[in-house]
């Protein structure tokens, strides 16, 4: 079956047949920052026909520099919405469905994973990321992870590898740990770094004070106050990896037709 125009130069690639499968094929992205929301474009670009886009957040000034629906216009709304419009305005034929919750074991069942066929984890927060892991494992969905990318500025570095078979990332470390614990035996693709920098010195954050920028937005919520640490990142890496994460899916689906 013909393509439609807009993806025709991946199809000249990959074949109509992988490229209509992808029509038919339901993504749910979990986390929108900046791996999650490049994949999300990625896969809308490619014409994946369904995709679940799921983050409590709201877009705040200092996620300009890396996260795709982060725009001037943007801060204050939450990420998941501001970033469903813009993936609609690439394809309108797509069937895009905003979430603006933190997934947990105990609320899986509101992300319709059972019209799901790959899962991308871009997940920080290490609790919610291993139930996600989990539960992607329990109901036998293919997932792609991403470990850490903050305090990284080289994209040439990053990789893809089982998780059990990761080295040099804190995160992933942590990953494997927290898995071993709750028994876990599976196994699922990682994209990480062993790349680390340290903190810059004397650099200075705005967030969490008088003047954060954020909280002059109308409906911001200032959430990095909570944060021991805030760490640098940089959009050509973050969009590196989120682009390797929507590749693995087009990929998968690649190698079903060749």
């Amino acid at each position: 079956m013909p393509v439609k125009p807009a993806f025709q130069r991946l199809s000249l690639l990959a074949g109509n047949d992988a490229v209509n499968a992808l029509g038919d094929t339901g993504v749910c992205v979990f986390g929108l920052g900046g791996v999650g929301s490049w994949t999300a474009e990625a896969l809308v670009r490619s014409g994946v026909g369904r995709i679940s886009i799921v983050d409590s957040d709201t877009v705040c000034v200092t996620n300009i520099n890396r996260q795709v629906q982060a725009l001037s216009g943007t801060v204050g709304q939450p990420k998941a919405a501001a970033l469903k419009k813009r993936l609609l305005e690439i394809n309108g034929d797509c069937q895009v469905h905003a979430f603006e919750k933190v997934f947990s074991k105990e609320n899986a069942g509101l992300f319709e994973l059972e019209k799901t066929d790959y899962i991308i984890d871009a997940i920080d927060s290490l609790g919610f990321k291993l139930d996600l892991i989990e539960t992607a494992a329990a109901r036998g969905i293919t997932l792609y992870s991403s470990m850490g990318m903050a305090q990284k500025l080289d994209p040439t570095r990053l990789k893809t590898a089982s998780i059990w078979e990761t080295g040099g990332c804190p995160l992933a470390r942590l990953v494997r740990a927290g898995l071993r614990k709750r028994g876990y035996r599976g196994d699922f693709t990682a994209v990480y770094s062993d790349e680390r920098l340290p903190l810059s010195a004397g650099a200075e954050s705005f967030c969490g004070k008088k003047n954060c920028l954020c909280q002059a937005a109308p409906g911001a919520v200032e959430w990095c106050s909570s944060k021991k640490v805030i760490n640098g990142s940089a959009v050509t890496v973050t969009a590196t990896a989120g682009m390797i994460l929507a590749a693995l899916v087009i990929q998968d689906l690649y190698a079903k037709f060749t």
